[in-house]
């Protein structure tokens, strides 16, 4: 299971410290200089990069332009498609609308499975891998899954089991985006068709000055990239990092 911790842009180049691969914002690729540089530079040393497409951070997928542009100019190993945030339909049309672009020879697409219920999200991802989806996102905090973030763990751990045990899905690699809580992964650790996980919850846990326990957290962080993608390097407590960093590994077993 490969891991990422997005970060502010001011610990980019230390993130290569502890992040197997580099999960790229798009959106933050046309605001900042020095982002976009940094995953120019990360392409050319032939660090694995992944390319989101921005709906966590922006509430809706970037611009289709801009998300062409820079697959083309960056050509990401892995590029997740639009999705639309607890919609199975709209979804579903976006991954069948995106299927008809020519993408880098390098550049896998993947899909988000999205639904208003639990029944809904098991017809996305049936219907994604359908039209030839061969690796699936699956969020963390769709409102079916509960109410508190341990409860939405759980959610997603239940989901995550159900697709597991399901034979259509045996050749189906997945990727798991963001955590509610970050012990949720010690759940999934002698699985392989996990492949990647992406969350900054111990590097923004960090950033509001909370070290994680031995057993993880209890609650969410409430930083994240919006609010903290330019914070001060003065502000930044770099040895609590590295401890959440590593706590996070050691409660997973990764």
């Amino acid at each position: 299971m490969k891991v990422s911790h997005e970060v502010p842009k001011v610990l980019l180049n230390n993130s290569r410290e502890w992040n197997d691969y580099d999960y790229c914002l798009p959106h933050l690729l046309d605001q900042s200089e020095y982002y976009r540089d940094y995953f120019y530079n990360a392409r050319k040393e032939g660090r694995y990069i992944i390319m989101d497409n921005s709906l966590h951070e922006l509430g809706e997928a970037y611009n289709y332009d801009r998300l062409l542009h820079w697959v083309s100019e960056l050509e990401p190993d892995e590029f997740i498609v639009p999705d639309v945030w607890m919609k199975q339909a709209q979804t579903n049309a976006q991954a069948k609308y995106w299927k008809q672009f020519n993408y880098p020879k390098r550049t896998k697409i993947v899909a988000v499975i999205q639904g208003e219920n639990r029944e809904k999200a098991h017809l996305c991802a049936g219907l994604l891998v359908g039209l030839g989806y061969q690796k699936l996102c699956i969020s963390y905090g769709a409102d079916w899954y509960g109410d508190n973030p341990l409860d939405k763990s759980l959610g997603r751990i239940n989901f995550v089991k159900e697709l597991l045990a399901d034979k259509q899905y045996k050749d189906i690699k997945f990727h798991l985006l963001g955590c509610a809580v970050p012990q949720e992964f010690g759940w999934y650790r002698n699985e392989p068709r996990i492949e990647s996980i992406d969350t900054s919850s111990p590097i923004m846990a960090a950033l509001e000055g909370t070290t994680y326990s031995k057993s993880g957290l209890l609650e969410k962080p409430t930083a994240n990239m919006n609010t903290h993608f330019n914070i001060d390097p003065e502000e930044i407590d770099y040895n609590k990092i590295l401890k959440n960093v590593k706590r996070f590994r050691a409660i997973n077993g990764l």
